[in-house]
């Protein structure tokens, strides 16, 4: 039997996940929150004793109206704590979008209020700084049909002297 006193003693991390949907023009969908600037993929927290996977279909299902195809995990980006914010692991889980179910986006007026197609340069204009960080190195996961793990954005460098990218 675990120790149950133990584990509940341990730190805890908050989770994230989301999906990067791309479109057969290799555009991504991102959609504008209500209630923060700039533009995200689609996603949101992971709630308790939910897995990644679940916790980014739920979310695309509640905020675009439709459960996409997703291929992959395409990176892991973790996100030091900030004031009064605890550290993040965000899961990024690369998929398709079809014209169709575009037209029949279905945005949540109380959380989103926009929904777009851009191409990947495009998205540092838009995004946020650290959503911005790892589109990149997400598109490159997708495209090489792996992981990538990321800190704050940016891939770790391994190998001899292996540093944190903190």
């Amino acid at each position: 039997m675990p120790d149950v006193a133990y584990y509940a003693s341990l730190p805890r991390t908050r989770g994230a996940a989301a999906a990067l949907l791309l479109d057969d023009l290799g555009r991504v969908l991102l959609v504008k929150p209500t209630y923060k600037e700039g533009w995200f993929l689609p996603g949101g927290v992971i709630e308790h004793g939910e897995s990644p996977l679940a916790a980014c279909l739920r979310e695309c299902q509640e905020e675009l109206g439709f459960t996409p195809r997703l291929d992959g995990l395409a990176c892991v980006d973790w996100g030091p704590p900030q004031e009064g914010i605890d550290a993040v692991n965000v899961f990024v889980f690369g998929g398709s979008v079809t014209a169709e179910e575009i037209t029949g986006i279905r945005l949540p007026a109380d959380e989103l209020s926009d929904h777009t197609l851009v191409s990947p340069e495009k998205i540092p204009e838009l995004a946020a700084p650290h959503i911005a960080r790892r589109m990149e190195p997400s598109l490159r996961g997708i495209a090489e049909g792996r992981a990538i793990y990321l800190e704050n954005g940016h891939e770790p460098s391994f190998g001899p002297g292996l540093r944190s990218a903190r």
